[in-house]
């Protein structure tokens, strides 16, 4: 019943005057870019950087090689709540949610420069991950490590863009998805924060525990 119910609600939004002025916007913006900003040298380098993006692989990598170094961890934490959180919302529930159709295949005269994909449109997974992930880190680095985490933010942008440039996604897909991805990374930098200090605190009081017991095990030897 409730399927049914979604069903209808989404049909009813794709065949309103509203949905169709969002989709003349988008496919206006899609096509301009296809005539005037593709070429021959940025389409290599945009199908590259859209490639970064495929299942958030680089921003998985990235996330664990930081949770594996202490000084990052925390970094890293708050990078890993915040790619959850974009799969969760994102992938697993907005997609099926709103099924919405790809441009390539509503937009008349729209060329598609990568290899199709096999599911719904909004939002952008790519660019959900890459914001999630990159603003996180951003947020949990210390003033120091801003000055190395501050490149992602750029990098998560640009593979934003890369979607709309091959075609893919929509541009309000794209825009949504960054704007939902600003907040899954403030929800994850204040939750991975404050979990970091819980088991660092942790961590710290049972090593204290540890070497007092040491200790008394020695002096006990000693005597």
């Amino acid at each position: 019943m409730l399927d049914l119910m979604a069903a209808a609600g989404t049909a009813a939004l794709y065949s309103s005057d509203f949905y169709q002025k969002i989709l003349n916007f988008d496919a206006s913006i899609l096509l301009n870019v296809q005539e005037v900003v593709r070429n021959d040298i940025l389409t290599p380098i945009m199908k590259f950087v859209t490639m970064l993006g495929d299942g958030g692989v680089f921003w998985i990598i990235l996330t664990v090689v930081l949770l594996c170094i202490p000084k990052t961890r925390k970094m890293g934490l708050c990078s890993a709540i915040s790619l959850l959180l974009s799969v969760i919302v994102c992938n697993l529930i907005l997609k099926n949610a709103f099924a919405r159709i790809r441009p390539y295949e509503v937009i008349d005269g729209l060329e598609l420069i990568v290899k199709r994909a096999n599911d719904f449109s909004f939002p952008s997974g790519h660019t959900s991950a890459s914001v999630a992930s990159a603003v996180a880190l951003f947020l949990a680095s210390t003033k120091k490590q801003k000055l190395i985490t501050v490149w992602a933010i750029p990098l998560a942008a640009l593979i934003g863009f890369s979607r709309i440039y091959v075609g893919i996604h929509y541009p309000t897909d794209v825009f949504v998805s960054a704007v939902l991805a600003l907040i899954f990374a403030a929800v994850a930098t204040v939750i991975g924060t404050k979990l970091y200090d819980f088991l660092a605190e942790k961590f710290s009081e049972k090593k204290k525990a540890k070497m007092k017991a040491e200790n008394g095990d020695g002096a006990g030897a000693e005597e």
